[in-house]
C-alpha cells in the first residue's frame, strides 16, 4: 500500500515538468496542472492525473507543490474567491517553488496560517538540466517542523536543501545568487570577447577561465549555449529582468542601491529590448556580440 502522501503539482512548464517526473518515478501520487494542457502529455503518460481546474487538482490531496513564473502568477493561482488558499482544507501543505517576492511569500504565509494550512517557500536553482537530475539546490523559508516533515519530497527534486529561517528568507537567499548568476552571464560575454579578438582559440580562453579564480558556475555551464549560438533557450531574458527587480527591490527595501544589480538590469532591459522578452538569457552576450561585430563561435575542428 502506498503510504507517501498525495501529491497535486501546479505549473508543470520548463522547471516543474521534470520535478514532476521525478516525484511520479520516486512513487508519489501525484495530481497536476498546468493552464497549457500540452505541458501534462509527458507526465500523464508516466501515471499523473491530469485536473482541468485549480479546484479539482488539489481535491484531496495532502501537499500542493507550485512552480509559475513569477510572483504575479503565484498571486493569480494562490489569492481571491477561486484562489488556492480559499480551497484547501485545513493541514495541507503548499509547497512554493517559484522565485517570488519577499512581501508575497510574506502575505500568503499570514494567509495560510489563518486557514491552518502550512505554506513553505522553496525557490529552486540550478537549471532545467539539473531538474531533471533531482539535483536542485532549494532554499525553504517557514516553519521549521513543516520543513522537516516534508524533506523527503524535497529530497526527490533537491541535492542541497537549506532551511534558510523566515518566510521571505527564502525568496532573498535565491535571489541573491540570481544576482551573481545575472552579473557572471552579462561578464562572461566580454571575457571571451577579450580572448577571441587576441585570436587565442576560444576553447583555450574557455579552458584557462575554467582553471582560474575568474570560474563561475555560468562559465562552467553556460558558455556552451554561447559557442552553439541558443543562447539557453530554458530562461528568457523576461525572467531575468523580472528576477533583477525583485533583487533591486529587497535592497531598496532595506534602505540601500545596489550598484552592480542596477547595472545588470540595465544591460538585461537593453537586450530585451532589442530582442524581445522571449528571447533565450544569454542574449545579453548577443549584445556584444552585434556591437563588436564578432561572434563567440569556436572553430568546428577544435570544438571537436
Amino acid at each position: 500500500m502506498n503510504t507517501l502522501p498525495q501529491l497535486a503539482f501546479i505549473g508543470v512548464g520548463n522547471m516543474g515538468n521534470p520535478m514532476a517526473m521525478n516525484l511520479l518515478k520516486a512513487g508519489y501520487a501525484l495530481k497536476v496542472f498546468d493552464i497549457d494542457p500540452s505541458k501534462t502529455l509527458n507526465l500523464k503518460q508516466a501515471g499523473a492525473q491530469v485536473a482541468d481546474s485549480l479546484a479539482d487538482v488539489v481535491q484531496g490531496v495532502n501537499v500542493v507543490m507550485v512552480s509559475l513564473p513569477g510572483p504575479a502568477q503565484v498571486a493569480q493561482v494562490m489569492l481571491g474567491e477561486a484562489g488556492v488558499l480559499s480551497i484547501l482544507s485545513p493541514g495541507v501543505t503548499v509547497i512554493d517553488t517559484t522565485t517570488s517576492s519577499v512581501e508575497l511569500v510574506q502575505q500568503l504565509v499570514e494567509l495560510s496560517e489563518q486557514r491552518s494550512v502550512h505554506y513553505l517557500e522553496a525557490p529552486v536553482t540550478n537549471a532545467v538540466d539539473f531538474a531533471a537530475l533531482g539535483k536542485l539546490s532549494i532554499f525553504v523559508g517557514g516553519s521549521l517542523s513543516a520543513f522537516e516533515t516534508h524533506k523527503p519530497v524535497l529530497e526527490v527534486i533537491g541535492e542541497k536543501i537549506f532551511h534558510v529561517g523566515k518566510a521571505g528568507n527564502g525568496a532573498t537567499v535565491k535571489l541573491l545568487t540570481n544576482l551573481l548568476w545575472f552579473v557572471s552571464a552579462a561578464t562572461i560575454g566580454e571575457a571571451l570577447m577579450l580572448g577571441a579578438k587576441a585570436d587565442i582559440p576560444l576553447h583555450t580562453v574557455w579552458e584557462a577561465i575554467k582553471s582560474s579564480a575568474g570560474n563561475s558556475w555560468v562559465a562552467e555551464h553556460d558558455v556552451p549555449s554561447i559557442f552553439a549560438g541558443h543562447y539557453d533557450p530554458s530562461f528568457s531574458l523576461a525572467l531575468c529582468c523580472k528576477d533583477l527587480g525583485l533583487i533591486n527591490a529587497i535592497a531598496q527595501s532595506q534602505g540601500y542601491q545596489l550598484p552592480m544589480g542596477s547595472h545588470v538590469l540595465s544591460l538585461f532591459e537593453k537586450a530585451q529590448a532589442v530582442y524581445g522578452p522571449q528571447a533565450a538569457e544569454l542574449h545579453v552576450v548577443k549584445l556584444l556580440e552585434d556591437q563588436v561585430g564578432h561572434y563567440l563561435r569556436p572553430d568546428p575542428v577544435k570544438a571537436s
